[in-house]
């Protein structure tokens, strides 16, 4: 699959086939293992406490994060030689999923802890950082903290200003500044900070160790917080703080590109972290929606409820199909580099923000999901979903923040149109040749030819082509227009943007629906592909709408009309699937099921 992996942003000017994606079907035994491991910890330790969470347990999430370090979950991707079990970043993705699924605030500690607490370190530390924490770090004897945010510097993370200033005899850094919503504050013993030194232009990392900070080093109280409340969320004081020369983390002057490729991270693992979550979720409401009898017979019988639990199982698989596609990816092209001849360091950097664009489609989708899975949750629960003695009182508050951290939706979607015009720009993926293509397209007669459905999922591929050309014909014609300045219209950029996003996952769901009727025809691909047409029926109609308001905003006349035209033809069903029908079919096969299935 190494030597077929399309590059990042590459899914929209190439089309894949089936047996070039990775799915949660091609689990290794080793891999199914490990997902059974994390799983049954959860069940065991974690679920039955749910209630004891929800009432601000710090000490229980931290005794939490103890057992995992014990059985070895905190060290997945640490190396073996620094303590580690230095796994594939595919079974980074499959732990952080089924880790994460009971309660947010296990979730966020050890998203927090695992990814951007450890890595930076893993990726950018010396030998002897990396001697000295990732053993402590991978075992649990130590915890991480990543201390990024200012009240002034939130997405705009390279503005902070805490300040770092070199003692007169060279040996430390004297730092000073405040950060905020720090993720693991109350019982991080190490904490990778962010500041300027002296008038430098961009932020440094580095590494202090709350024991050794001394009297300068100080905590806020916990924040109150609307969810994730067992997570200890801390103000962080740094009052002429000492940091020794040797904990600069990577190169003075190089903390913002240590942030960005933190983040990179954390925001594909957020959308794994989405996952498992949005499984229990639909399993809860389906078997709540079996028990619970009104008008003499069970709620799960209603079409409206029918409807509820197939649209909660459509994001779920689609969600689930995008996630581990790039993460098999990012696995691949880790592979690729140290075959080239790069360090592993260096090679994992490159493979992960390789991957960029995918990561942040991936975090907006997923996150997206989560929340309306469990507001849907709550809504088949009835007045009964809006007590704390459910459980979908607390998955939605805890879904609600995933929206905000890891960069914001907002911030993500602009960030994964502006990555991918920059690719362009660096001539890594050929834009403008599909896009004059789709220009050329629009000017011609379209075909009266009917069209062989007769493959599985035959339209649907077809459809996603067209839905690439939507794409082409919004943001080329927008970039054509405006070039450098696209970036100020920030509207017709998300508009763009969720065209892409629905490309990707959609792309991903159906393919891994085909892959699946391939591979193991039977019940579940019957299912796979009802959710495949559904899915894509749902990004039709959103690409229809953010096309529509994409297109009027910079257009008119004859040229606006053309487009108009073009979006109807790049997002027109032949054959329009019976969309009731299949929810019922879904969701009645899911009710017997008492539980999602895939």
């Amino acid at each position: 699959m190494s030597n077929n992996r399309l590059i990042g942003g590459e899914f929209l000017v190439k089309d894949l086939t089936w047996d070039n994606i990775f799915t949660p079907e091609d689990f290794s035994e080793e891999q199914k293992m490990m997902l059974e491991s994390a799983k049954e910890f959860i069940d065991r330790e974690v679920w039955p406490k749910k209630h004891q969470i929800e009432k601000k347990d710090y000490a229980l999430i931290e005794d939490l994060m103890k057992k995992l370090g014990e059985l070895g979950f905190l060290g997945i991707s640490v190396p073996e030689e620094y303590g580690g079990l230095g796994m594939g970043f595919v079974t980074t993705m499959l732990v952080c999923d089924y880790i994460s699924g009971a309660t947010g605030s296990l979730a966020t500690a050890y998203g927090a802890h695992t990814g951007i607490g450890t890595m930076p370190i893993t990726l950018y530390g010396t030998e002897e950082q990396k001697k000295k924490y990732l053993p402590k770090l991978a075992t649990g004897e130590w915890f991480a903290s990543y201390a990024l945010t200012e009240p002034d510097a939130g997405s705009d993370a390279n503005s902070g200003k805490a300040k770092a200033k070199l003692s007169d005899d060279g040996k430390f850094y004297h730092l000073t500044g405040q950060k905020m919503w720090i993720t693991n504050a109350g019982f991080a013993e190490l904490f990778i900070v962010f500041a300027r030194i002296d008038e430098d232009e961009n932020i440094t990392a580095f590494l202090v160790e709350k024991s050794q900070a001394g009297e300068g080093f100080s905590l806020g109280e916990e924040e109150d917080k609307l969810g994730i409340v067992s997570s200890s969320t801390r103000q962080v004081f740094f009052n002429d703080v000492k940091v020794p020369v040797e904990n600069l983390l990577g190169e003075r002057n190089k903390g913002f590109k240590i942030a960005m490729n933190a983040l990179n991270v954390g925001r594909i693992k957020l959308g794994a972290a989405c996952l498992d979550a949005q499984r229990r979720i639909t399993s809860n409401a389906i078997n709540y929606a079996n028990e619970r009898k009104q008008f003499g017979v069970s709620i799960s019988s209603f079409g409206a409820v029918q409807q509820k639990i197939a649209e909660m199982a459509t994001k779920t698989f689609a969600s689930e199909s995008g996630s581990y596609r790039p993460a098999k990816n990012i696995e691949d092209a880790i592979a690729d580099n140290i075959a080239k001849g790069m360090s592993h360091n260096e090679a994992e950097l490159k493979g992960i923000e390789e991957y960029a664009i995918e990561a942040s489609i991936v975090k907006v989708f997923a996150s997206e999901a989560a929340q309306f899975t469990s507001d849907e949750g709550i809504q088949i629960y009835g007045g009964m979903g809006y007590s704390k003695e459910m459980p979908m009182e607390a998955a939605w508050r805890d879904a609600r923040i995933s929206r905000i951290y890891e960069g914001t939706n907002e911030i993500n979607r602009l960030l994964s149109v502006s990555m991918l015009v920059k690719r362009a720009f660096q001539g890594k993926i050929d834009l403008m040749s599909p896009a004059m293509k789709v220009g050329e397209e629009l000017m011609s007669i379209p075909s009266c030819d009917v069209p062989d459905y007769s493959e599985t999922l035959a339209q649907e591929k077809e459809i996603l082509t067209n839905l690439k050309k939507a794409f082409f014909m919004v943001a080329g014609s927008a970039l054509q227009k405006f070039g450098a300045d696209l970036e100020k219209h920030q509207q017709l950029i998300i508009s763009a943007a969720e065209i892409l996003i629905e490309v990707y996952m959609t792309e991903s769901t159906v393919l891994r629906a085909e892959k699946l009727s391939k591979e193991n025809p039977g019940a579940s691909s019957e299912l796979a592909i009802k959710l495949a047409q559904l899915q894509l029926f749902d990004s039709v109609e959103k690409i229809k709408n953010k096309g529509l308001s994409g297109i009027v905003s910079f257009t008119e006349g004859d040229e606006q009309r053309m487009m108009l035209s073009g979006l109807r033809r790049f997002t027109r069903y032949n054959e329009y699937p019976n969309v009731v029908k299949l929810k019922t079919e879904v969701a009645e096969f899911l009710i017997k099921e008492n539980k999602y299935v895939l």
